[in-house]
């Protein structure tokens, strides 16, 4: 029997046409601000191994903070939940870079996904491996199984360029002793990781781990079915900036965002889907990437709730 996603993915992504080229790109990193709004992918990988996905599924785009997801993973396998003595779980409320909010909390991040608990992850995955960005990229292309997925050094370069507000998280953070690595070689890391490049079929592939507790294609477990619950969890209540109240109505599904306009989303024990539109909304969420994410849930039921 045909599967049905390829052609329910077609559907959807005629659904949210009449979305592309509004919203605006991000455009506080210059390379990023020359993506074409007009652009969309999606696609779904299957625990069954199915992979498909219609549109611009398969160019490459900047992932930006859906990295986080597989730093956070990889860090939490080694380092359990020592690491939430260093950040904490909670959504936070404020803007993903917000200063005011690490201060009133002595430099405690309120959370993995936003800017300074992400800074955290990846000095504690330094400390862990020596090379915070070589494992999140090992373990991509290990998902993948393409070398192909890389960074994208000119974007790594624009980031580092334009870094004050990130250097003054990571600075304010170490004042308190919750950094152990020098400011600029962790934010030289954090950057690069930001920087790699997949296409919406790769990322979903990625993700598969989290639709099967922590269970990765090839068989081997990174994570515990706690630490993967823990997780998907976090991406539902932290994932999508300070808009994860409306995903989480709209949406029903665990999700990151990145500011390039990917959007990962996981249905446990099912698949997970990724799509790309850089055209966002106020919050930085990509506003096709949304829609169609709703529609996805909307009609084949498939969600969490």
């Amino acid at each position: 029997m045909p599967s049905p996603y390829p052609l329910l993915l077609s559907e959807l992504a005629a659904e949210v046409r009449p979305l592309l080229g509004q919203g605006r790109v991000a455009d506080y990193i210059p390379l990023l601000a020359q993506a074409d709004p007009s652009r969309f992918g999606l696609a779904l990988a299957t625990l069954e191994g199915e992979v498909c996905g219609t549109g611009d599924d398969q160019e490459t785009f900047s992932i930006q903070s859906i990295s986080k997801v597989f730093a956070l993973a990889l860090t939490l396998s080694r380092l359990g939940d020592a690491l939430w003595r260093r950040v904490g779980k909670e959504p936070s409320g404020n803007p993903f870079n917000s200063l005011v909010q690490l201060e009133y909390e002595r430099g405690l991040p309120r959370n993995p996904f936003i800017n300074a608990g992400a800074l955290v992850v990846t000095d504690a995955l330094l400390s862990l491996t020596g090379d915070a960005c070589g494992t999140v990229l090992t373990f991509l292309r290990a998902q993948v199984g393409l070398s192909q997925v890389a960074v994208d050094e000119d974007i790594a370069e624009s980031e580092w360029q334009h870094r004050d507000r990130n250097a003054a998280l990571a600075h304010f953070m170490k004042s308190f002793g919750n950094l152990t690595h020098p400011v600029d070689e962790v934010l030289r890391h954090y950057f690069r990781q930001c920087s790699i490049r997949m296409n919406c079929r790769q990322l979903a592939q990625a993700g598969l781990f989290l639709a099967n507790h922590g269970l990765c294609p090839d068989g081997q477990r990174l994570l515990t079915r706690s630490q993967a619950k823990q997780i998907n969890a976090i991406m539902l209540t932290c994932g999508t900036y300070d808009a994860a109240g409306e995903f989480a109505y709209r949406v029903g599904l665990p999700c990151k965002s990145g500011v390039g306009g990917g959007i990962l989303a996981i249905i446990p024990n099912r698949m997970a889907l990724a799509t790309w539109s850089p055209g966002l909304d106020s919050h930085g969420n990509s506003l096709a990437g949304l829609a169609v994410l709703d529609h996805f849930t909307t009609r084949t039921g498939l969600s969490i709730f």
